[in-house]
């Protein structure tokens, strides 16, 4: 059965793909009940606010400002690389893989 997810942010479809291969009958249960789609966008929302506020604590702590972004371009984009990815594993674990 295909669902319509084309209102749906990259972390609901990650975590609908999780859901139907891991607990199908969750995702039945839901179609059913026609609560699939309002449930992965409550996920992506929650993701992304999740994803967004740990991006800047991290950058916060870690000293990486507008500061070094004007004084050191290349080291600015590689710290705030290393922060998304390591935030992206900690959304994928927390939210998304549950």
């Amino acid at each position: 059965m295909k669902d319509n997810l084309t209102d749906i942010g990259i972390w609901g479809q990650r975590h609908y793909q999780y859901l139907k291969e891991n607990r199908p009958t969750t995702v039945n249960v839901m179609r059913m009940n026609g609560t699939l789609n309002s449930y992965l966008r409550e996920v992506d929302e929650q993701a992304e606010e999740m994803t967004f506020q740990l991006v800047k604590q991290l950058a916060n702590h870690e000293g990486v400002t507008e500061e070094l972004k004007a004084r050191n371009q290349m080291a600015w984009v590689g710290a705030m690389n290393n922060i998304r990815d390591r935030v992206n594993e900690i959304v994928l674990n927390e939210v998304i893989f549950v």
